[in-house]
């Protein structure tokens, strides 16, 4: 028996815990020149003794059948470090934990290499990350038709680059990706500016949705600094991991806004396809953020087309995954059961031991059709895939 059971499951959040190798495997010598080292980015400190155990543990896995099993045993616990739980970094390795999990597909996000090319101020190393890191996630993928990679898509380059950068990705096997929620600069043009149209416009081409994630946010910080000051120990947290209350409280305001941007602009509106997926952001803040943009477009908007509602918008283009442990039937009472989908975040430790009951145990007046609906339904109907 797999772990999902006989549910039939799209995770669309999980990720690949690199080795410090990821980049360099697909790189040429003149990018390995200029690219950083995964340890010289600070955002998300790598451990060389977690990768030296990871190499270790791997290779008892492939040697010994024993091990291997016990690994196996323990696919969803969250104990060991990211590096060391079942196909964390080897292709094969996740195929074989995928086998275990029994989903039918899952999305693959970036995690330490992500770090290790986004947070530059040089435009130029920022897109030849950004090439590097989607071929490296495409090559990852692209032996099992399961595993869907997901690049990353750097606005900030300005949109010829980043035309540029999306069409190489989708060649090199990207299946969509992660943009920005915010441009760091204050002077440079919007993401929603039209300029942008023609790389808004590949998404639409392309037929996929972009994504949306929390470590994704143009160095955006919900939480002042100053409050930090407060003679209280900062919680010391793995991954994308809310550190605080106020952390979590608030870990949805970047996607808010730009989302809000997205559709009072009319991307949306010029580009009929267009649709996107949104990551470890939690599910809280949709039915008070849904009544926000329609008051907003009632009291705001001149002329507002009061035939098509802001939150009919963001019902037919957005999805969202929250964190295992929400009240989930909550939300889903409040919005409806077309926007919420099923995200496991592994290997990160965001994911809980077991997702499934922690979403089930807050579900329990949800019916079949609402369960189907949120664990494959919403994902295949906003990726074109049959029933």
């Amino acid at each position: 028996m797999t772990y999902a059971g006989t549910r039939r499951i799209i995770d669309v959040d999980s990720h690949v815990i690199e080795l410090d190798d990821f980049l360099w495997n697909v790189a040429t010598p003149g990018e390995r020149d200029r690219l950083p080292g995964m340890a010289d980015q600070k955002v998300l400190p790598v451990a060389p003794k977690g990768l030296d155990r990871a190499r270790e543990l791997f290779a008892k896995r492939q040697a010994d059948p024993a091990t291997m099993a016990k690994f196996e045993a323990s696919l969803t616990q969250v104990h060991r470090n990211g590096w060391s739980r079942l196909g964390a970094f080897d292709p094969g390795e996740r195929s074989h934990a995928l086998d275990l999990f029994g989903f039918e597909l899952q999305w693959v996000l970036p995690t330490f290499a992500f770090h290790q090319v986004a947070h530059t101020q040089d435009l130029s190393l920022l897109a030849l990350g950004a090439r590097v890191l989607n071929r490296a996630m495409g090559a990852f993928c692209a032996e099992d038709d399961r595993l869907f990679a997901i690049g990353y898509l750097p606005f900030s380059v300005g949109p010829a680059e980043a035309a540029s950068i999306m069409d190489e990705g989708l060649a090199a096997g990207c299946y969509t990706f992660m943009v920005d929620t915010s441009e760091p600069d204050p002077a440079a043009p919007s993401f929603t500016h039209p300029d942008f149209d023609p790389v808004w416009g590949r998404f639409d081409a392309a037929d996929v949705p972009f994504v949306v994630h929390v470590a994704v946010n143009g160095h955006y910080e919900a939480v002042p600094r100053s409050f930090r000051n407060n003679r209280r120990a900062e919680a010391q947290t793995a991954g994308d991991a809310p550190g605080s209350p106020l952390d979590f409280v608030t870990i949805n305001n970047s996607a808010e806004i730009f989302l809000t941007a997205m559709i009072f602009d009319d991307v949306f509106g010029r580009h009929p396809k267009l649709r996107c997926v949104s990551m470890e952001h939690g599910g809280f803040w949709l039915p008070s953020w849904l009544k926000a943009i329609d008051f907003a477009a009632g009291a705001l908007v001149r002329g507002a087309d009061a035939g098509v509602l802001p939150s009919d918008i963001a019902r037919e283009r957005i999805r969202v995954s929250p964190f295992a442990g929400e009240p989930v039937g909550w939300i889903i009472d409040n919005v409806g059961p077309e926007l919420l989908v099923f995200a496991s975040d592994f290997p990160h430790p965001e994911g809980t031991s077991d997702p499934i009951g922690k979403f089930e145990a807050s579900m329990t007046d949800c019916d079949a059709a609402t369960l189907q609906a949120f664990y494959r339904g919403n994902m295949a109907a906003l990726m074109g895939l049959g029933a």
